[in-house]
């Protein structure tokens, strides 16, 4: 696709990258981030050009990279490798991270953790977002205008791919729904232990925590502290921490200490929360932070404290006693228009018109590998499921697949581009030993697996038994609501 994009010789964009703007500073001081937000990325201010800075380790002699700060606040960092390829690698990070600003720090780790995309030829660009905590149009935003400010400052690439892992697949599987049009400047979309249920639906299992938590420790909050709705996540002037938070759920579970040093009552509450929820024991605790934490943020920051969570009609399962759970566990409605902001900020409709391949663990203790089945319905309901390859690997880990895999991963959806002749979960796991050869990390495809429904790993709420989630249709009605969403 786009085989008629034409690159910009690299020694040109060399020498406009040495030019440094110290106009940002000033221009920012007068630019809201809401009138950032409503301007297209071509109208916004004038970005800090490029620095040239240090590569990661294992692209040193093999690349040269940048740092910047675009228009809209968001931190960058680029690599363009010595022998580029003329194809660009667009990279959305996940989280969300919880700062207020963007973090600098953000982007170069995570060029060094994908770098093995620099290191098959690919230019790489990825944005730390204009702020953290939760957004994912708004992060879609910065996305996209990093690779245009690419565009401006090193030439068109050949072909452009947009990659997402975790959070950053639903970031990156956004971009491709509003940018990803034939002939746009999008050719494809590589999405990795992507959160793919969307945002309405996605943590849900995570609400389920928060309530079943409750009922079994008691101390999120403690009967003396103020008492909130758990929907909130935690009460927006609570001074707790991320350590005070290990340390309650250590109180009530000993989950962090061998079993025969945990009491009878705390290796129950084990036992009950990790039953009911279906969660792994080694990522209990990242699950109730977000479902504390990052719940704060969403409800709080960015739905004005409207509750975009329920559990009204579920019914608990699995526990020492259902009937007691089920009778003393918090219950709670949503406010529709806090759902409807959540979705249309963060549901997908499968609207795409470009290759997508996901890579998902079948173990992945974070992203369910049930979200794949949940984006496979999401554009088998949008009669789009022809642009969609899934694989499927016998890992357990979510933040880390095999360099092997990601290199044989972009090298398939990169070929399918280029092609037209669309691959197979078969033929990639096939392709892949060529690229263990050289990164020696293993292949570990299932090229037979499918997930179960979304809804046999996470209890549905009414009308959750059906994809999409949000409608291209309804997306176009609700983006006629003045303030619809979430605001960057």
């Amino acid at each position: 696709m786009n085989s008629s994009r034409q690159a910009v010789p690299l020694s040109r964009t060399h020498r406009s990258s040495r030019r440094r703007s110290t106009a940002l500073a000033l221009c920012l001081a007068g630019v809201t981030v809401g009138a950032l937000a409503q301007a297209p990325a071509s109208a916004l201010a004038d970005e800090s050009r490029p620095t040239s800075v240090a590569c990661p380790s294992g692209l040193e002699g093999k690349a040269t990279c940048y740092t910047g700060r675009d228009a809209g606040g968001a931190h960058y960092v680029i690599a363009v490798p010595e022998n580029w390829n003329r194809s660009l690698v667009v990279h959305a990070h996940g989280g969300p991270d919880l700062d207020d600003a963007s973090d600098p720090e953000r982007a170069p780790g995570d060029l060094e953790r994908w770098q093995v995309m620099v290191d098959q030829g690919y230019a790489w660009a990825g944005s730390s977002y204009r702020r953290g905590g939760y957004g994912t149009r708004m992060a879609a935003a910065d996305t996209e205008n990093l690779r245009r400010l690419f565009v401006r400052e090193f030439g068109t690439p050949r072909r452009t791919y947009v990659h997402g892992q975790s959070w950053g697949g639903n970031v990156a599987a956004k971009v491709v729904e509003l940018h990803g049009r034939p002939n746009g400047p999008y050719d494809g979309a590589l999405l990795t232990n992507g959160v793919l249920a969307g945002g309405s639906r996605g943590y849900d299992y995570r609400v389920d925590l928060r309530v079943v938590h409750q009922y079994y420790c008691e101390n999120l909050p403690r009967p003396s502290e103020p008492q909130y709705p758990l929907w909130q996540g935690l009460r927006p002037a609570s001074a707790l921490t991320t350590a005070g938070l290990r340390s309650r759920l250590e109180e009530c579970t000993g989950y962090s200490s061998a079993p025969e040093e945990r009491t009878a009552l705390q290796q129950r509450n084990l036992d009950d929360i990790l039953a009911v929820t279906g969660l792994p024991e080694r990522t209990l605790e990242s699950h109730l932070r977000f479902s504390v934490f990052t719940f704060r943020d969403i409800v709080h920051k960015r739905l004005g404290d409207r509750n975009p969570f329920g559990n009204e009609v579920v019914r608990y399962s699995g526990s020492y006693d259902d009937e007691a759970l089920n009778a003393g566990v918090e219950r709670f409605s949503p406010d529709p228009t806090a759902v409807r902001d959540l979705s249309y900020d963060s549901d997908l409709t499968g609207k795409v018109s470009v290759p997508v391949l996901t890579l998902h663990a079948i173990a992945d203790p974070t992203a369910f590998v049930e979200h794949e089945a949940a984006y496979r319905d999401t554009l088998a309901g949008a009669h789009r499921d022809r642009y969609l390859v899934q694989t499927f690997t016998k890992e357990h880990e979510h933040s880390a697949l095999s360099n092997s895999e990601y290199a044989n991963s972009i090298s398939a959806l990169d070929t399918w581009a280029r092609t037209g002749r669309k691959p197979t979960a078969r033929s990639i796991a096939a392709s892949c030993a060529s690229f263990d050869r050289v990164y020696d990390t293993g292949c570990l495809y299932d090229p037979t697996y499918r997930p179960s429904s979304y809804a046999s790993r996470v209890r549905p709420r009414p009308g959750g038994l059906t994809w999409p989630a949000m409608t291209a249709a309804r997306e176009r009605s609700w983006s006629r609501v003045d303030g619809v969403g979430i605001a960057p």
